[in-house]
């Protein structure tokens, strides 16, 4: 079984108003960092990397 490191944007300091990553071979998890139980996003890895082209321009 593999374990799920989650992850928040440094960018983001102390607040937990933010998102969380984690990263698996198959996909790219996204969960809200104040629900940690709550629902969780999958994109694939290529999915993952045109989401971040978009918002980084």
């Amino acid at each position: 079984m593999q374990t799920i490191r989650w992850r928040k944007s440094s960018h983001s300091g102390d607040s937990s108003n933010c998102v969380e990553i984690a990263t698996t071979p198959a996909a790219v998890l996204v969960r809200d960092s104040k629900d940690t139980s709550g629902p969780q996003l999958g994109l694939s890895p290529a999915t993952w990397d045109v989401f971040l082209t978009h918002i980084t321009k």
